[in-house]
């Protein structure tokens, strides 16, 4: 038994399109075939905070505040 992770891409026609070389004998295998959409990888917007600059009041020490946190 051999396993395969591949790539591959359906044709216009709906069809895929496998020539996998193996080690075993020639003659009858059973196949299993499990098809997986691959997901378009999207690039998670980032919010843009330079419209808070400034308007944002901090009270206290903000360095004791961190210094307090990496106590923790």
């Amino acid at each position: 038994m051999e396993t395969f992770t591949l790539t591959g891409a359906i044709d216009s026609d709906g069809h895929l399109r496998l020539d996998v070389p193996t080690q075993l004998a020639s003659g009858a295998v059973e196949l299993v075939l499990v098809i997986h959409p691959k997901v378009q990888e999207t690039i998670s917007k980032r919010y843009d905070f330079s419209d808070l600059a400034g308007k944002l009041n901090w009270q206290g020490n903000a360095v004791e505040e961190q210094r307090m946190l990496r106590d923790e």
